[in-house]
């Protein structure tokens, strides 16, 4: 799960988020003396893969919206996940860090066959087009559209337009 504000604990650094993450999936003497190195080894490969190389030891508090994004996104993959949920990971980041994070969903998309499911408002169907292979609009109980992604803006200019 991918949480909108990211669900980092902001006093911890990047890999320490990491880390943390998987811990309810150990038993206590598993972790009593640290973290196993291999979960240690995975969270910088990710880090690393996410662009995020140099920040690594920096609290997460410290890190720009984007970043943190990032970081949810490293800490939510090392549990190896067959699906991701994202709920509106862009909804609190400006233009550019926006572009980043969708960017990074859709490379793990293609990239490593990663199921993604987005949940966004309205007004992000444009970065749903542009990112999406298939969109489902909810109306209260009821699926209002289901299909592929061209032309979203025109077909719900009408929604779009309160």
């Amino acid at each position: 799960m991918l949480f909108q504000g990211g669900g980092l604990i902001r006093q911890l650094s990047a890999i320490e988020n990491l880390l943390c993450d998987p811990l309810g999936l150990r038993t206590t003497g598993q972790t009593l003396f640290g973290f196993p190195k291999r979960d240690h080894i995975l969270a910088l490969e990710l880090l690393e893969e996410l662009g995020l190389k140099e920040h690594i030891y920096q609290k997460t508090g410290n890190l720009s919206g984007g970043q943190q994004q990032r970081v949810a996104i490293a800490r939510a993959l090392i549990q190896s996940p067959q699906i991701l949920l994202a709920d509106e990971p862009i909804t609190r980041l400006d233009v550019v860090a926006s572009q980043q994070v969708m960017q990074t969903l859709a490379e793990l998309n293609s990239e490593q066959g990663l199921t993604i499911i987005i949940i966004t408002v309205l007004h992000d169907l444009g970065i749903a087009a542009e990112y999406a292979q298939r969109v489902i609009v909810l109306d209260p109980g009821r699926i209002f559209y289901d299909g592929i992604c061209d032309n979203l803006q025109a077909r719900f200019s009408q929604v779009l337009s309160f």
